[in-house]
């Protein structure tokens, strides 16, 4: 019994390693290259690495379901850019971009190749991941107030000759 409980602790570990990830990728993914590059210049120093898969820009297909669980449908197609590094220690990164910047998608996998790296892991975190969160935060926040200030808020009057 003991034993299950262990590797179901490894599971839990794993899986949340791999959130933590996922969400590093997605801050990313979100950020803008000049931002990601300007991070990862105060992170460290240069890094050896090699491209696995240069990158390419593609299209994938859009799929959408009416109310969020009903039939799938196909919505449309975007353009997306990938890339692949290996560092020289081994580690491999993925970058995947919406859009056709090509260094961007470069950089998201560099720095996902050095998030693998335990003694990398913190100084990514609070010089790179840290501020594009909080950028991206405030960005939401201030697309939220604007969108709040346009309010339009309908009601009906009930007129008194409509009682009869």
């Amino acid at each position: 019994m003991s034993e299950i409980n262990s590797h179901n602790r490894g599971d839990n570990a794993a899986n949340a390693a791999l959130a933590q990830r996922r969400a590093a990728l997605a801050i990313l993914a979100q950020a803008k290259a000049i931002d990601i590059v300007g991070g990862m210049s105060q992170a460290g120093d240069g890094v050896d690495f090699i491209e696995l898969r240069a990158p390419e820009i593609g299209l994938v297909m859009l799929r959408g379901r009416i109310g969020g669980d009903g039939a799938l449908f196909n919505a449309g197609e975007a353009t997306v850019t990938r890339a692949a590094v290996q560092l020289a220690s081994g580690q491999t990164g993925f970058g995947y971009v919406l859009g056709r910047d090509r260094e961007k998608a470069r950089l998201v996998a560099l720095c996902d190749a050095l998030w693998q790296i335990d003694s990398k892991r913190q100084s990514l975190e609070e010089r790179l991941l840290t501020p594009l969160r909080k950028k991206q935060q405030e960005r939401h926040a201030l697309g939220q107030a604007q969108t709040a200030a346009t309010r339009v808020d309908f009601f009906t009057l009930v007129r008194g000759e409509d009682d009869r």
